[in-house]
């Protein structure tokens, strides 16, 4: 159902139970999933790839152009995965020629005022609290959850299951499985409330702390400790997950407990 007083461009494709709201403007290139409804005030532009039962509140602008003065108007993509909830004033920006698209995966919650730069890539079942600035580049793992007001550096990597406190400048990579508080950011045990919850035996629990003791407890280098990890741990998938996280890390992880 499409209100008389918003505009759909005629070349915009949107499924025949899509609900939009007076006010929103929705640009050529678009296309809208089954049953996903778009509030009033909402801009869609050109690029906009929304899945189905998305909700997209009023003020948000998905799929604008980078912010990025490298950007030459090449065609790029902004995604929004199936049964997402895009909070008030959100801002998503499309991609550029480093991935030609910014995603955002399914069942995520992205609250009021956050903004997702030109060429992040968000994972499945992430929570965004209020007014998250996340500049471009930065990769989102699965289950992350981000306290409110937190910013993230350009090029960030943030592991699945991670929790990242509110008012966080998170400058580095946050290894999987983590939480992380203070300023500057650093390590403060793993997320044992969000793992528990999302299924995680206490087995595999015992085993994450335990290699993040290994880590930031045992006054290792990272290289070592990711060595003693493989030499001691039992192979697993969280074991794997952690080691390949850190050894692939451009950034550097962030620091230890203090």
């Amino acid at each position: 159902m499409t209100q008389p007083l918003a505009y759909i461009h005629p070349d915009a494709k949107l499924a025949q139970n899509v609900v939009v709201e007076p006010f929103t403007v929705i640009h050529q290139n678009v296309e809208i999933g089954e049953g996903s409804w778009i509030g009033s005030n909402v801009t869609i532009f050109p690029g906009a790839r929304i899945g189905k039962n998305c909700r997209i509140f009023p003020g948000a602008v998905i799929s604008a152009i980078p912010q990025d003065l490298k950007f030459q108007g090449e065609e790029t993509l902004a995604i929004v995965g199936d049964n997402t909830t895009i909070r008030e004033c959100v801002t998503l920006n499309r991609g550029t020629v480093d991935k030609y698209k910014t995603q955002i995966g399914k069942n995520c919650l992205i609250m009021a005022y956050c903004h997702i730069a030109h060429d992040c890539i968000i994972g499945d079942n992430v929570i965004i609290a209020n007014n998250v600035q996340m500049a471009g580049h930065v990769e989102v793992g699965d289950f992350a959850r981000f306290g409110g007001t937190a910013a993230v550096h350009q090029f960030v990597k943030i592991g699945k299951h991670v929790m990242i406190s509110g008012g966080a400048l998170v400058r580095k990579d946050i290894p999987p499985y983590t939480k992380s508080a203070r300023e500057p950011l650093g390590y403060v045990g793993i997320n044992s409330v969000g793992l528990r919850r999302s299924g995680f035996s206490e087995e595999q629990i015992s085993q994450i702390q335990e290699a993040y003791r290994y880590i930031y407890l045992k006054n290792l280098n990272t290289s070592d400790a990711l060595t003693q990890i493989e030499i001691n741990l039992p192979a697993s998938s969280e074991r794997d997950e952690i080691v390949n996280f850190i050894r692939n890390s451009e950034r550097g992880i962030m620091k230890g407990l203090s």
